[in-house]
């Protein structure tokens, strides 16, 4: 297994950096130094996305979910899933997509039972079920986060249809939780359109057909800073760019 190089930046290790962590080197540091000059929104989107995880968890808990599986989830730090969810026996588990799982396994060691890495291909199904199967238990619902994943993955990769054999493959009472970068507030059916670095931004109504026929959650596909937030918008509140939305769905 390929091992982290501490010489180059690494993208989980910058979103760590960015939430305030400490799982991150100098050369994360300084790479991600450098892109907040260029980009200033970036810190305030990635903490903003945390933030809506840790509320889209609590919001799931509250509905008597206790499993939890976060595809895509990066180093597990920071309010990650399994720290937000309740100390239930079968409360997460991080499955990753083509990425290096030697660093997330050893800081999962620091809440041992509480949630288990699996390192796996979110495109291929019956891969992620395999091995998060051994945690969860997929007879019963389940909690799924794709959260600012799935924009990092080109139409050509058929996401949408790795997505819909997932859905099929869920509990009736399950959840599905996603965030993904958007091109417009619109709800208009514009093309996917790449972005600076690896990454593809969609309009609201593409964001809108990965939950498939799963009825929405209140208040629906929103900006992820209007998704159930913990208290009023204040006068003088910085707005962040309407740039990332999100949404919670449930399967009947």
């Amino acid at each position: 297994m390929r091992q982290f190089d501490h010489r180059r930046p690494h993208p989980a290790r910058m979103y760590d950096y960015m939430l305030g962590g400490k799982d991150n080197f100098a050369v994360d540091r300084q790479a991600l130094d450098q892109l907040a000059e260029l980009i200033p929104e970036a810190v305030p989107l990635a903490r903003a996305n945390r933030a809506f995880l840790q509320r889209a968890v609590r919001y799931v808990a509250r509905a008597g979910v206790d499993q939890f599986l976060d595809l895509g989830s990066g180093l597990p730090t920071q309010g990650s899933a399994h720290e937000v969810a309740p100390p239930t026996p079968r409360s997460s588990t991080s499955t990753a997509i083509r990425w290096w799982g030697a660093h997330a396994a050893v800081l999962l060691r620091r809440t041992p039972g509480r949630a288990r890495f699996v390192q796996a291909d979110l495109l291929d199904t019956e891969d992620v079920l395999a091995g998060a199967g051994e945690f969860l238990d997929f007879e019963r619902p389940v909690g799924v986060l794709l959260v600012s994943i799935l924009h990092f993955l080109p139409d050509s990769d058929d996401p949408q249809g790795a997505v819909a054999a997932l859905r099929e493959r869920l509990a009736p009472g399950s959840f599905l939780v996603v965030s993904h970068a958007t091109t417009s507030r619109g709800e208009e059916d514009e093309p996917p359109r790449g972005r600076a670095g690896s990454g593809t931004d969609r309009s609201p109504a593409r964001i809108r057909a990965f939950f498939g026929d799963f009825p929405m959650e209140p208040p629906g596909l929103v900006q992820a800073t209007d998704w159930r937030p913990d208290r009023p918008k204040l006068v003088g509140d910085w707005s962040l760019p309407s740039s990332l939305m999100a949404g919670v769905a449930r399967k009947a």
